[in-house]
């Protein structure tokens, strides 16, 4: 893996980057100015991510080539099948890209299984040719068996990115929890080469995002740096990119470590 300077880091997180607004009082003007936030000086991010009722706006102002991700059953994971349908056929009739869905996480810390994979099925089927990002929640996921469970269900259920968090709970993205769902798509054979992983909920510097580069690289390899496998949920941290590609940063290497 070797070393990266700050910019390099900046640069890798900015491609990946999930520009997000998700506060309960967002409305338009709040989407415009999180989109005029997209059009940066050095670049913009993978995409902004926005309420369903909010998608048709983000993607009447999102700069080119910026995708355009909705929020499903968000933030407290419902077993409401329909409630998570309607959410996601409005995602898709605006005409949004990708769609974040959380699993029912409670359900499955309950034993139900099967409401978990019947959820994100029948959002799977609905989404058809988009991005699906199952958000598993692992900060209310008692351990390391826990978050297992919840990755096999959403990757047998055709999940095309493992996110950690909706950013709404009091733990949201950590290392350990990346390992773990980064070491649930390596080791199956289908999504090892195509799934993505999403880390979201408490990124706000550079120092962070390195963490989660360095166990992506690590686990799927350096070809996984792209926004096709790899994203990063924040709004925080595009302060500190742009205060790096802007010129403020050293040219301070960054280390690999395991975590």
């Amino acid at each position: 893996m070797g070393q990266r300077t700050e910019q390099d880091v900046a640069r890798i997180a900015l491609a990946c980057l999930d520009l997000t607004s998700l506060n309960d009082d967002d409305g338009e003007a709040q989407v415009i100015a999180l989109c005029q936030r997209a059009a940066g000086a050095h670049g913009t991010p993978a995409a902004v991510c926005v309420w369903p009722q909010l998608a048709a706006s983000a993607l009447a102002h999102a700069p080119d080539g910026v995708r355009v991700a909705a929020v499903a059953n968000f933030p407290d994971g419902s077993t409401d099948v329909q409630r998570a349908l309607a959410d996601t056929t409005r995602i898709v009739q605006a005409g949004a890209h990708e769609v974040d869905v959380v699993l029912p996480y409670r359900a499955l810390l309950a034993g139900d299984e099967a409401v978990c994979s019947t959820l994100l099925r029948a959002v799977r089927e609905r989404c058809d040719g988009l991005t699906l990002k199952v958000i598993l929640e692992t900060g209310a996921l008692p351990g390391v068996h826990w978050m297992q469970r919840a990755a096999r269900i959403a990757l047998a259920e055709g999940a095309d990115f493992l996110k950690t968090s909706s950013g709404k709970t009091a733990v949201s993205a950590t290392p350990q929890a990346a390992r773990c769902l980064l070491e649930a798509i390596a080791a199956n054979s289908r999504a090892r080469t195509s799934v993505g992983f999403k880390a979201a909920g408490g990124i706000r510097t550079l120092a962070d995002a390195a963490r989660y580069i360095d166990l992506v690289e690590e686990l799927l390899g350096a070809d996984a740096l792209t926004p096709a496998r790899f994203r990063i949920g924040a709004s925080a941290l595009l302060n500190d990119i742009e205060r790096v590609l802007g010129g403020d940063g050293g040219a301070v290497a960054h280390s690999a470590a395991r975590y």
